[in-house]
């Protein structure tokens, strides 16, 4: 790991772009003018970006046209190519602002990661290039979304690959914040495209933006949340165009009264997900426990699970995965479903809907309230799963908007309204 030679490590300022944010020109020039004031303000700064608009899903459009089975080495080296080129022209646009910027790839910039192609995990970062870039009074523009394997393959990093890449580069330099930046103001209680009332949170607690995350906000990616709240860095979300990050993520242990904080900070929803069942038979030992090895050797989030006893003595074991896993958990589940009386049975029609706070497992009125909201209104909630951070339910497709309206509604986060507080009981 490099070291800050010549400065500190609080000097070091980390900002991230999304791809939204670098789609034109002028978007481009805005991120290297808000780059360069703090680079002239005295930081040392460095930007990590993503592919430009749409580039990455025309690369994918690109593969698919001359091998609709693309994957693996081939396919990642492709796709790194859009964050490559991002970062080689935001450092020429910094350049020709008169600053001095270095274009760095995954690769160059140390950050070496394993795991499967399109879903690679940082494991180190050699951040020795960068400091002396850094410490040569240059801008390092580092190529978000990928690193390198052992063997010297480009691998990409999956969902959310540059927010990840951003928290893990702040994290090695030991710098205390990152900034990211893209098309929304912030954080919200709720998706303001389908709740306008939704409000703007300026604070959130690092551990319950990791629930929010995780439960699907499209902000914040779970991973870069966890590893930020693991290395002590706090996270700026803000709007390109903004003057000032919108919401802060940080651990906000001891800052406030436990009185004044909220139970239900916001409600998120997951539309792009599946809820796949494997039913086996009595003769079946430990379906559950093979089940969950074959999700762990593909590295297969598994949520909301559940296993029930079905009639002659077997068992059902139901799964929530995000779509992109879908296939290949159908394909194990199939693999144990060994004779005619067992099968695998997939529901797309659905999408997961959560309740994010803090201290809710304990309060148990508020699962009921959320379920009593819901089926109210007509709306079937199902595989329910609780825990103090999170309370999320599956609810039909065609019924998501309607029912994160309602919670949000439910549980006081409307603009103008304030969120419940979360009472304590009286002590004798």
């Amino acid at each position: 790991m490099g070291t800050l030679g010549g400065g500190h490590a609080g000097d070091v300022l980390v900002q991230k772009y999304g791809g939204s944010s670098l789609a034109t020109d002028e978007q481009l020039f805005n991120a290297a003018r808000r780059i360069g004031a703090a680079a002239r303000a005295g930081r040392r700064v460095v930007a990590v970006v993503s592919a430009r608009g749409s580039t990455t899903d025309d690369l994918i459009r690109q593969a698919a046209a001359v091998n609709p089975r693309a994957e693996g080495r081939e396919l990642d080296h492709l796709l790194a190519t859009g964050e490559a080129a991002s970062a080689s022209l935001a450092a020429m646009a910094l350049q020709r602002t008169g600053l001095d910027a270095t274009a760095l790839s995954g690769a160059q910039s140390g950050i070496l990661a394993s795991g499967a192609h399109g879903a690679g995990i940082i494991v180190a970062i050699d951040a020795e290039r960068t400091v002396k870039l850094l410490d040569s009074g240059r801008i390092a523009v580092i190529a978000g979304f990928q690193g390198v394997t052992a063997e010297g393959d480009v691998i990409t990093l999956g969902r959310g690959g540059s927010d990840t890449t951003a928290v893990a580069v702040a994290a090695g330099l030991g710098a205390r914040t990152c900034e990211i930046y893209t098309d929304v103001a912030g954080v919200f209680s709720a998706d303001p495209r389908i709740v306008p009332a939704a409000r703007l949170l300026p604070s959130v607690d690092v551990d319950v933006m990791a629930e929010m995350a995780f439960a699907g906000a499209r902000v914040m990616h779970a991973r870069a949340v966890e590893l930020a709240a693991l290395y002590g860095v706090d996270i700026h979300v803000g709007h390109a165009a903004g003057a000032e990050a919108g919401t802060r993520i940080h651990s906000t242990d001891g800052e406030d009264m436990l009185e004044a904080k909220a139970a239900v900070m916001a409600v998120v929803h997951d539309p792009d997900v599946v809820r796949i069942t494997l039913r086996t038979t009595a003769a079946q030992e430990d379906s559950a426990l093979a089940v969950l090895q074959i999700l762990a050797r593909q590295g297969v989030p598994a949520d909301m699970a559940a296993v029930s006893e079905t009639p002659g003595g077997g068992q059902s074991f139901g799964v929530t995965v995000h779509h992109t896993h879908a296939d290949a958990v159908r394909r194990a589940f199939a693999e144990l479903a060994v004779s005619p009386s067992c099968g695998v049975d997939i529901d797309e029609d659905v999408a997961k809907v959560s309740i994010v706070g803090k201290g809710l497992l304990s309060r148990p009125g508020y699962a009921a309230r959320m379920l009593s909201s819901l089926t109210g209104s007509g709306i079937a909630a199902r595989s329910l799963s609780t825990s103090q951070l999170r309370v999320s339910v599956t609810v039909p497709g065609e019924d998501t908007a309607r029912a994160v309206g309602l919670l949000h509604s439910e549980f006081g986060l409307d603009a103008g309204t304030g969120p419940h507080p979360l009472h304590l009981a009286h002590r004798p």
